[in-house]
């Protein structure tokens, strides 16, 4: 999807700025901290908060996947189904859905077997989407939230086809990547108070009226 940034490039002197969320990854530096009270976050304030002077948010995209329900258990479905809910009505939010991938697993000494899902795609939609806006001009900075370093390749890619544009990675809690952070502009880690600051409201309200309440786990 295009993004139109001619209201952001009639602004003079002001820094375009697309961010790039790879969900999974910062859900799973938040999980890795022990901070389920920050699932419930506003992918858009965060990005506002994520902000220097003189830049102004042309866009947000968020990557991820929807989780397929567990047998005897839907309830980690269903809290996501209602989080993905509350983006979609937030301005200039986008997202970019992977898929989750069967694979099936073995213990070699007690011979168990048992499935597990992987979430694929993350990674190449993102370099898609960062060249293509590159490309259409559509940002002077990129912020990407994530710490996998499989993103390397098109953050290199980005920076020397594209050498005054700039490319930050802002690294989710307990997610860190040295070869990330070199091949980029510049890196830093989020912090909790950007987290704290950047939660959605316990309800949101749907346009229809419906209401979205906060999943009482993630309290």
């Amino acid at each position: 999807m295009a993004i139109n940034t001619k209201g952001t490039q009639r602004q003079a002197a002001r820094e375009r700025v697309i961010v790039y969320v790879d969900g999974f990854n910062l859900y799973y530096g938040l999980k890795s901290k022990g901070w389920r009270r920050y699932y419930w976050i506003d992918m858009r304030r965060l990005a506002e908060n994520l902000l220097l002077p003189g830049q102004v948010l042309a866009a947000v995209r968020y990557f991820t996947a929807r989780i397929s329900p567990r047998p005897g258990s839907t309830s980690q479905s269903k809290r996501q189904a209602t989080f993905l809910e509350a983006l979609e009505i937030r301005a200039d939010l986008h997202i970019h859905y992977g898929h989750y991938l069967a694979k099936e697993r073995h213990c070699p000494e007690c011979r168990a077997e048992w499935t597990t899902h992987e979430e694929k795609m993350t990674d190449v939609n993102i370099a898609v989407e960062l060249l293509g806006d590159a490309q259409d001009n559509a940002f002077d900075t990129a912020i990407i939230i994530s710490g996998d370093s499989d993103l390397t390749p098109p953050v290199r890619a980005t920076l020397d086809r594209y050498p005054e544009k700039r490319v930050i990675i802002a690294f989710p809690p307990a997610r860190h990547s040295s070869q990330l952070a070199d091949a980029a502009t510049a890196a830093f880690t989020i912090g909790r108070k950007k987290l704290k600051d950047s939660q959605l409201p316990d309800e949101v309200v749907k346009p229809g009226g419906f209401v979205l309440r906060r999943p009482t786990q993630w309290n």
